[in-house]
């Protein structure tokens, strides 16, 4: 057995997970590690250009994330029931996999109302787990119409860490700016810190960028909670690599060049796609990749990430990527810091 769970395990104080983002994008502080000398600098994020040159290249992971928190009505009681959309099945039958909650009252045969108007409601036609369900949505209207009532009845799905309601900034700031094929349920957080500004900036040094697309489904929050790390089973989200990512990512390899993953969503789905000849492949299709300690990374040589949680598959990947003792080393740095943790919060550039 390699490394123990309780080797990820360590003290976050509560007040260190950002309940806001920074007031700007690019101005949330920016640690960075030097895997080479384990010296670790304190900046902001914005100087991260000045760690990249000409032909370099960023990799972003261009999902976008949909209002996936709805709030309905149980028929009959009219108990106040939380669904969260996870993914469409079938878009003729409008039938979706989702989580409810409270769960316990909600029974096959069941309906549920949403909207001032009622105009939207659900049946549930299926229990897939202790919280999830399948539900067929009845509207009358095209699809276009049904999505559409759809997001405008749901609302951002800020992280349940988050114990304040939804504001409007987040409808914007949980977003990339460069989010374009919809589909996740949570952001890419990494990508949450540029700025359109910064990546003018980086696009005029002559700084590449390369996109993927991983659809983030709730797995990504499931905390690890077997002792021995290769028992973790992880969630399958849906990949796509388009030829043209490719191209880019394996010409600044053959020029050995920075190629910097933004996120762990970008690793995994780069990780998900080698050839035998270290080289990125196109793909699409299902990614249930799981990386913890020891691997050998393929494609990126750097990466830019945010600060995780204690005992989290994010935190396994990171110590893979850094080194454990590094990793150990920089977390406590960050706490002693009072960096901000989690999806608002500050980032980390591994070199």
């Amino acid at each position: 057995m390699g490394m123990k769970l309780s080797q990820f395990d360590f003290d976050l104080p509560k007040e260190l997970l950002a309940e806001h983002p920074a007031d700007h994008r690019d101005e949330s502080r920016l640690m960075v590690v030097h895997r080479d000398t384990g010296k670790i600098e304190h900046k902001i994020f914005k100087d991260l250009i000045d760690y990249f040159d000409e032909d370099d290249v960023l990799i972003f992971n261009n999902t976008k994330v949909f209002p996936a928190r709805l709030y309905g009505n149980k028929e009959k009681t009219g108990a106040r029931i939380e669904v969260f959309l996870l993914r469409e099945l079938n878009p003729d039958t409008r039938l979706w996999d989702v989580l409810v909650d409270p769960a316990r009252k909600i029974r096959i045969g069941n309906k549920l109302y949403f909207g001032e108007d009622e105009s939207l409601v659900a049946e549930v036609i299926d229990n897939t787990t202790s919280r999830g369900r399948t539900l067929r949505f009845l509207y009358d209207g095209s699809y276009q119409e049904f999505r559409k009532k759809l997001y405008e009845l749901g609302e951002t799905p800020i992280p349940k860490y988050i114990s304040r309601p939804v504001e409007p900034e987040d409808e914007e700031r949980y977003q990339t700016i460069y989010a374009k094929e919809e589909g996740a349920v949570a952001a890419p957080t990494a990508g949450l810190h540029f700025s359109k500004h910064l990546m003018k900036r980086l696009e005029i040094k002559g700084i590449d960028f390369a996109e993927v697309t991983l659809h983030i489904g709730l797995g990504t929050f499931n905390p690890v909670e077997v002792e021995d790390l290769s028992k973790h089973k992880m969630d399958s989200e849906q990949v796509k690599i388009e030829s043209e990512a490719t191209k880019i990512v394996n010409r600044a390899k053959a020029n050995k060049k920075k190629v910097c993953a933004v996120g762990t969503t970008v690793m995994r789905t780069i990780e998900t796609a080698v050839n035998s000849d270290h080289t990125l492949n196109e793909f699409e299709g299902w990614t249930n990749k799981y990386i913890f300690p020891p691997y050998d990374f393929r494609i990126a040589n750097c990466m830019v990430t945010n600060f995780h949680m204690p005992k989290s598959t994010l935190l396994m990947m990171i110590s893979a990527f850094m080194g454990h003792e590094l990793m150990q080393k920089a977390y406590k740095e960050a706490v002693k810091e009072k960096y901000r943790f989690y999806s608002y919060g500050d980032a980390m550039l591994i070199l």
